[in-house]
């Protein structure tokens, strides 16, 4: 589903990641953790198609990121770090925005709304403005509204900050479902239980560099994730 080579980013004289290569397969939750200034968002972001590299090659499902943008970015649906949301809409009115933005049909936009509503446990709030929205209702609606097109990979940027266990446990069951149906996740996060919990395989990413990359066995052997993430870091 993702396939990177020797993709790279700097700033002027300033390396924020190095050349690294990644393979992410469909059907699985790939966890990218680092501590902050490690490239992860850079990363992430690279990916997504939202920033260039520097050099390097990123293909997402079979298409060149750089060549077929438009077709790469069609498959995906991105979560950065600070989402930005129409707090004068309803919960209804932003996702119907979106979905005329991707270019969706009316009976499917209209199936693929009341179903994402349905699945993030808003549709009682779907009229109300989002402006008085709590934060975890936010963050589902930032996720209904990346996966209402149902792209085939789905690139996260810490999506469990200020959550309750409830907002927690709601997203965790929505990734592994998406994974089920053979589609991929790609998630940046701070969450290392969330990692270890959700994640097939996982990278970590220490200044710039893929210092560890395996499924969670591989990576922690007979170690916690925490006490591997911490002496790598």
């Amino acid at each position: 589903m993702i396939r990177a080579r020797q993709i790279e980013k700097r700033y002027a004289a300033f390396q924020a990641v190095e050349p690294l290569d990644l393979d992410v397969r469909a059907g699985e939750v790939f966890g990218f953790l680092g501590l902050n200034g490690a490239g992860k968002t850079t990363t992430l972001r690279m990916l997504a198609g939202v920033l260039p590299p520097t050099a390097g090659s990123i293909e997402i499902d079979g298409k060149d990121l750089t060549k077929n943008p438009v077709e790469a970015r069609r498959c995906m649906g991105f979560i950065p770090d600070r989402p930005y949301l129409y707090d004068k809409l309803t919960a209804r009115e932003f996702l119907r925005f979106l979905g005329e933005v991707y270019g969706m049909t009316q009976p499917r936009l209209d199936d693929r709304l009341e179903a994402v509503l349905a699945q993030q446990s808003l549709t009682e709030h779907a009229d109300q403005l989002v402006e008085s929205y709590s934060h975890g209702m936010k963050q589902r609606l930032v996720l209904s509204g990346a996966l209402l097109h149902e792209p085939k990979l789905l690139i996260v940027d810490e999506p469990m900050v200020g959550l309750d266990p409830r907002g927690t446990k709601q997203i965790k069951e929505t990734f592994r479902s998406f994974a089920a149906e053979g589609r991929t996740v790609f998630l940046s996060t701070h969450t290392l239980a969330v990692a270890a919990e959700v994640c097939d395989r996982l990278a970590i990413i220490h200044k710039g560099k893929i210092a560890k990359m395996g499924t969670i066995t591989a990576v922690c052997g007979d170690e916690v994730l925490e006490d591997v993430f911490l002496r790598i870091t």
